[in-house]
């Protein structure tokens, strides 16, 4: 009996491939701006005016050379260099502290713990990394940990797709349900002239019963595969090599002190991006220095230490391709000058519309727009400034289409492949975008017809609920 052929799409050719539609479709979608002033709190960002939009004059319209999709890679990379960097380093010093042992030492002393009640690691997970997002915006951070959760989600008889779940999913939530995400919700509310944080004890329910939905989807998922192995969608994806626990997983007081030294760059990073604006720049500093301060408790030798972690930079390679390549779709549209004709030609059609109609109507555009504009501070700048004044002419709180905004950009954050983050980390696990879209595609529609039921209830329940504009 022959093993059934499965569905796979290599990353980079879905993604060069989604590059090359976003220039043909430059040919034929009118090009159009809209105006844009300067944010007053921060005047090197732009927001749009409402209203605003025109077409471009005809001596201003622009027709990509049909080479355009190639020079527009490097551009991506240009753009992306920050998380690119943030690949090759961390993976490096990833590298570094997986050959102190510390690592995976700890990875068998959680395993020989949990090994027997996953639900406690998937759970502890999704709580964790959904906080990360809710209160600062958290998602580059995570990146890390992708390779330490896929060699303990192994140990554990599951697979890279519940790692990848345990991570994509909870970052998702927690940026559709955030209440203090500085680079999400407190822009959409200060564009929409409401308090920051007001309404955030209701969002905090809200991400208690989407979590719950998550975790029914990544733990039953989990189950599945524990009981079968050969049900798991990347069952034919080899992971011998890289993610495999060594021979010696002895905790030894340098390796307790080694992710003592961990954990405390991991804390001293959170504090700072807290409290002094902290970003990828000090994330990199502070992992080089615990890469270099673990070498040095394990005892490597300088050659040593540079070679592990030329290897260790060296396995991403693949990884950040693919975020170059991802960053250079919006490259395209931008440079086609379509970006803000089809942002304005969906938001229309939500003119004339009731209010409950309306604010469902904003997660659908919302989360298409998602798709051309993956970052969640960049399209809040874009689309919130359309979207508080349709709100006002439709019915819709402004709470409301804040929380449209939010469920638009930060469920299907997990599943766009015009994320950089999201595709990079996927080529880290070695799991094709068609797999994954299997496993994350049926959570998305789940979590998205939950989303529409809160909205209508929000329309009509607002005030009652904690929600008041």
């Amino acid at each position: 009996m022959t093993e059934k052929k499965r569905w796979a799409i290599d990353s980079l050719v879905l993604i060069f491939s989604i590059v090359i539609c976003a220039q043909l479709l430059t040919y034929v979608v009118p090009q159009g701006r809209f105006g844009r002033v300067p944010y007053p709190k921060n005047p090197s960002r732009e927001m749009v005016v409402p209203g605003s939009f025109s077409a471009v004059a005809t001596q201003d319209r622009v027709s990509l050379e049909p080479w355009h999709a190639l020079t527009a890679v490097p551009k991506g990379m240009e753009a992306a260099q920050e998380i690119i960097f943030l690949v090759f380093l961390v993976g490096g010093v990833i590298a570094i502290l997986r050959a102190t042992g510390a690592i995976d030492a700890f990875l068998h002393t959680a395993v020989a713990k949990l090994g027997r009640t996953p639900w406690v690691l998937i759970g502890g997970c999704l709580v964790i990394f959904s906080m990360g997002s809710w209160t600062i915006g958290m998602g580059e951070e995570y990146v890390p940990l992708i390779p330490i959760l896929i060699t303990m989600s192994l140990a554990m008889k599951m697979d890279a797709i519940v790692a990848m779940g345990m991570i994509w999913v909870p970052y998702a939530i927690g940026w559709a349900c955030a209440g203090t995400n500085p680079f999400g919700v407190l822009i959409a509310q200060d564009i929409a002239g409401l308090a920051p944080t007001s309404g955030w004890p209701f969002r905090l329910g809200l991400l208690v019963i989407f979590l719950a939905v998550g975790f029914q989807h990544v733990y039953s998922y989990a189950l599945k595969v524990r009981r079968d192995p050969s049900s798991s969608l990347v069952a034919d994806v080899d992971y011998s090599d890289g993610f495999e626990p060594p021979d010696d997983v002895r905790l030894t007081g340098r390796r307790v002190a080694i992710l003592v030294v961990f954990a405390l760059g991991i804390v001293g990073f959170v504090i700072g991006a807290s409290t002094a604006d902290w970003y990828i720049g000090e994330l990199l500093t502070i992992f080089l220095a615990v890469g270099l301060i673990a070498a040095l408790i394990a005892g490597l030798s300088p050659i040593k230490t540079s070679q592990t972690f030329i290897r260790g930079a060296r396995e991403m390679t693949a990884a950040a391709l693919i975020i170059g390549f991802a960053r250079a779709i919006e490259v395209v549209l931008n440079d086609g000058q379509i970006i803000d004709t089809v942002i304005h030609s969906i938001a229309s059609l939500l003119e004339g519309t009731g209010p409950a109609v309306a604010a469902v109507g904003m997660l659908a555009v919302q989360s298409l727009c998602n798709f051309f504009i993956p970052s969640g501070s960049g399209q809040a700048f874009v689309t919130m400034p359309i979207m508080s004044p349709l709100a006002t002419l439709t019915g819709v709180p402004q709470q409301v289409a804040v929380l449209a905004y939010q469920f638009g950009d930060g469920f299907s954050n997990m599943l766009v492949p015009t994320s950089a983050l999201v595709m990079g980390t996927l080529a880290l696990g070695r799991i094709p975008y068609g797999r994954w879209l299997r496993f994350a595609g049926p959570l998305l529609v789940k979590l998205l017809v939950v989303a529409a039921i809160m909205l209508i209830i929000a329309v009509y329940f607002g005030d009652a609920i904690g929600l008041a504009s």
